[in-house]
């Protein structure tokens, strides 16, 4: 009886530790897509990842003239930045003229388009225990 009682002490103790790393959703329109040609990118970033390499989530879908809905499943609570490429050429990476302007549309969480290279602070949200519906404009 003294072990049934162990067994039922650590599943009631899994069980809250599951509980306590509830992940949500976060859904973000794209807004101002120009054309049809091509692919979106849209990746979901920390700090550590922000300009420096690949998202953690990364996801793509064909362009369409208009909007275009991204659903980024199964993140945990946290400070994150989203960044969209519309990439026309599909070539995996953002092209630029030769004064170093970009050439494809971009956008990231907050809609700051400052001068030079975005920064986490100026696209940083918070995520808790509830889904999240973001919009970027291109």
């Amino acid at each position: 009886m003294k072990k049934f009682g162990i067994l039922i002490a650590i599943c009631l103790f899994t069980l809250s530790l599951n509980a306590q790393e509830e992940s949500v959703t976060v859904s973000v329109t794209i807004e101002n897509v120009l054309n049809d040609n091509g692919t979106v990118l849209a990746s979901l970033h920390n700090n550590e990842t922000f300009m420096k390499s690949a998202g953690l989530i990364d996801l793509q879908e064909a362009a369409q003239k208009g909007s275009i809905t991204f659903t980024f499943k199964d993140v945990a609570p946290g400070t994150y930045a989203i960044m969209v490429l519309h990439d026309e050429n599909d070539n995996k990476r953002m092209d630029f003229e030769s004064n170093g302007m970009p050439k494809e549309n971009y956008g990231m969480s907050g809609n700051e388009m400052p001068m030079g290279p975005p920064s986490f602070a100026d696209a940083k949200f918070e995520v808790t225990d509830t889904d999240k519906e973001l919009i970027i404009r291109f």
